[in-house]
């Protein structure tokens, strides 16, 4: 499935947490804290507003944005304004 989002929205693939602790103890999903670094798939028509590209990292709100599922992987779709940062490696 190809989603492209529109206006100021942006397509990110939500990255997965570590399942263990440092010391090797493992952590069940629901326990999880909900990560907010994602990697950005597409972006949408509106390149005034948005600021990021595919493929760069992002740190976004905590709750924003609409959880859809992509080929079995879990996607957000955000709002330009939702993203706070670019992580550089």
């Amino acid at each position: 499935m190809n989603i492209l989002p529109l206006g100021d929205r942006v397509l990110v693939k939500i990255e997965q947490v570590e399942e263990k602790t440092a010391g090797g103890i493992f952590i069940p999903q629901t326990a999880q804290e909900k990560t907010q670094v994602a990697t950005v798939v597409s972006v949408g028509d509106d390149k005034d507003v948005i600021k990021v590209k595919s493929g760069q990292k992002v740190m976004y709100d905590k709750y924003a944005g609409t959880s859809v599922k992509v080929d079995g992987d879990e996607h957000l779709i955000l709002r330009m304004s939702d993203i706070l940062a670019v992580i550089e490696n």
